[in-house]
């Protein structure tokens, strides 16, 4: 899937979505965000209601040429995890967008509930909201309590893999997303013009 693509469902952590989006956008990086209902209001966790950039019956999935710097995005929350799994089609995209080498990007309860659908995930490092790491580990993914890991590609086994623990976590989570597309540079200019 061509492009950086932040999925938002109902139930998605507000600080997840819109704090990792406002990191990009202040690197430079046009996020695209994708309500994955054919609404584009979305609904976060907290009552906030977000206009996506676009609807999922309006979403172009362009596949042809889908590279390293391709990007779909996962914020975490509930019951908005859970809905970004359940979606059959978004699956697909990403299971088809992970074995073109496009990279993937989940925080909190996302990384056990969407990237667990991925395959060859034995060795990769990851992290995540205590408590959803056991669907990962069961493939042989490596959980770590870190802020942020990102996890280079084995040979033909998907793109590179970043995930991010929890709320308090997502602006390291975005930085980390900035620093894989755009390098340490430009990671250190929004760092600095976050006061952080």
């Amino acid at each position: 899937m061509k492009g950086i693509h932040l999925f938002l469902a109902d139930g998605f952590e507000d600080m997840e979505a819109l704090g990792t989006r406002d990191v990009l956008l202040r690197g430079g990086v046009p996020v695209i965000t994708v309500s994955i209902t054919d609404e584009y209001l979305v609904e976060s966790s907290h009552g906030l209601q977000v206009t996506a950039d676009t609807s999922w019956n309006d979403l172009e999935v362009m596949e042809p040429g889908t590279g390293a710097d391709d990007l779909m995005i996962f914020p975490g929350g509930m019951p908005g995890s859970k809905n970004l799994a359940r979606h059959a089609e978004l699956m697909e995209i990403l299971q088809d967008h992970w074995a073109r080498g496009g990279a993937v990007a989940a925080i909190c309860a996302a990384p056990g509930l969407v990237v667990s659908h991925l395959p060859g995930l034995s060795g990769r490092r990851f992290t995540c909201f205590d408590g959803f790491e056991d669907a990962l580990t069961a493939q042989g993914a490596l959980f770590s309590p870190e802020s942020t890991v990102t996890s280079a590609p084995a040979e033909g086994a998907g793109g590179t893999l970043i995930t991010g623990r929890g709320a308090g976590h997502a602006v390291n989570f975005g930085l980390a997303i900035l620093s894989y597309l755009k390098g340490a540079e430009a990671t250190e200019k929004v760092r600095a013009g976050l006061m952080l």
